[in-house]
């Protein structure tokens, strides 16, 4: 029987499980983290582990995967370049999940290399709700460790990365998701920030609630702008997902 592999670790893709399982679509889904893997519907397969693209073309022949829907995070780009690489590799169509985007605010920021300059440039605490994949590039901050306030996912690996590039304890927030206004007006108290660096990652993301909370406190918003993609919206890929399904007679 044909299969569907969906690579997770977001809401969209925890979404897009829920949807395969209601309309009897075989799906399987890759995530990075055990934290992924928690939130996922009974119902589909689960594949816990991050992958490179070779990995991933190895997977794709074992299992004779025959339709990939990348549902990775919007700033995942090298996750999305390995999977386009492995089913380019395979002849396998991939079919790319967009996030709906949502208004920019504060200062718009283009990649990091700006962002280090930004924070480097100015003074004050700084509150960075990138997560944990931006964690080094943020020691490039001047004088991160006194300055330098990070929330991530409280992971035994995430808080040993951060004792490894001396990011102090106390400045590690380590919190699930989801955030809510109060949580951020929390945080941002808790160090004292008069800067919040922040991701577009959109209403599931928390964005919204970032916003609202540097707003409400007067400080500085500066927002990672997302690198420009092509895919489809999640009622696209609904759209195509039931067309595969009758016509793979699942």
């Amino acid at each position: 029987m044909d299969k569907l592999l969906i690579f997770g670790g977001t809401t969209e893709g925890r979404e897009l499980a829920e949807f395969c399982v209601r309309s009897g679509i075989p799906a399987a889904v890759s995530v990075a983290t055990a934290y992924g893997a928690a939130l996922l519907p009974d119902g589909v397969e689960v594949l816990c582990g991050r992958l490179d693209a070779a990995q991933i073309g190895a997977l794709l022949n074992a299992r004779e995967f025959r339709l990939v829907i990348d549902a990775t995070h919007p700033y995942a780009r090298e996750a999305s370049a390995n999977i386009r690489i492995a089913c380019d590799a395979c002849q396998i169509p991939d079919w790319r999940l967009l996030r709906s985007e949502t208004q920019v605010q504060g200062e718009a920021i283009a990649d990091m290399d700006a962002l280090i300059d930004a924070l480097s440039a100015a003074d004050g605490s700084i509150l960075s709700t990138l997560g944990s994949k931006s964690l080094e590039a943020l020691t490039r901050v001047r004088d991160f460790r006194e300055r330098l306030w990070v929330r991530v996912l409280p992971t035994d690996g995430i808080l040993a990365q951060c004792r490894a590039l001396r990011i102090p304890a106390s400045h590690v927030i380590a919190e699930k998701p989801p955030f809510l206004v109060a949580d951020n007006l929390r945080h941002i108290a808790l160090c004292g920030a008069s800067i919040l660096v922040t991701k577009e990652s959109g209403s599931t993301g928390g964005y919204p609630e970032k916003c609202e909370a540097a707003h409400i406190t007067g400080i500085r918003l500066l927002t990672l702008c997302r690198p420009a993609e092509n895919g489809l919206t999640f009622a696209q890929i609904m759209y195509r997902l039931l067309a595969w399904r009758d016509s793979h007679g699942h």
